[in-house]
């Protein structure tokens, strides 16, 4: 079976590249289609800047809320501990005094024979009884120690109390304390300054 040639389309003449020019009456029909018409846009069109790009919008801005007043951060501050001064030796003046008996001495408490957490007790309360009473100077007991076995032990409230009078509980109701002359007990003894009250 032959295959059939389709027709061959024709060559467009050379003159259909060329502009066609209008005669006088297209010209003039033209111009007065041209008056009756009204542009669909109202708006201008924007002019074309050749080489500048489109400058962008920034972003809208959103309205930031008024900042609360920080009420729970502000009371969950912990609240400043009173500084509590460090203790002061009582003076060579103060205890040669004391010593002689020129100065006397208000009150004693005896911790002979008492557990540590008796004697604990028993301290701060006689500490806080004469800080309230307005004393000036107190003898605290505690004992030198005991002999075992041929060898000297040195007491644990000997060791305890000094410690006990540094702790700030104690610095608020005590000056100072030096160990006493031994007319009042010697190492076993402490000369307590009391700090005075301020109201």
């Amino acid at each position: 079976m032959k295959r059939v040639r389709p027709p061959s389309i024709p060559a467009s003449p050379a003159s259909s590249h060329r502009k066609r020019v209008l005669s006088e009456e297209e010209r003039t029909l033209w111009d007065s289609v041209a008056r009756q018409t009204r542009p669909l846009r109202k708006k201008p069109r924007p002019l074309k800047t050749h080489g500048v790009p489109p400058v962008a919008e920034p972003p809208p801005v959103k309205p930031v809320a008024a900042s609360r007043p920080i009420v729970a951060a502000q009371a969950a501050k912990p609240v400043p501990r009173p500084i509590v001064p460090p203790l002061a030796p009582l003076g060579r003046r103060e205890r040669a005094r004391l010593s002689r008996g020129k100065s006397e001495i208000d009150a004693r408490l005896d911790l002979h024979g008492m557990t540590q957490v008796d004697a604990h007790h028993a301290l701060f309360g006689f500490l806080q009884r004469a800080h309230r009473e307005g004393l000036t100077f107190v003898l605290v007991i505690t004992g030198k120690g005991k002999v075992s076995g041929g060898e000297f032990e040195r007491g644990v409230l000997r060791r305890q109390v000094p410690h006990w009078l540094g702790l700030p509980e104690f610095r608020t109701l005590v000056v100072g304390f030096e160990e006493a002359h031994i007319g009042h007990g010697g190492s076993g003894a402490l000369y307590v300054r009391i700090r005075r009250s301020r109201s």
